[in-house]
């Protein structure tokens, strides 16, 4: 599994990396992005709760 935050939909809430934060984190232009090239299997449940908690729909899985 594989997960892409879309810059131009994120608001920078943060909801993603609270529940993620494995997976997730800040970049340089305070908008979340995903760290894991790949989710590992084990962090597959938190990473689509993440995706499904974004108010914006901004992630997408791959």
């Amino acid at each position: 599994m594989r997960v892409t935050v879309d810059q131009e939909l994120c608001i920078s809430c943060g909801a993603c990396i609270d529940v993620c934060p494995e997976v997730f984190d800040w970049n340089d232009d305070d908008k979340a992005h995903s760290i894991a090239d790949e989710v590992p299997e084990e962090l597959e449940d938190e990473a689509r709760e993440a995706l499904e908690s974004c108010p914006t729909e901004a992630i997408s899985e791959e």
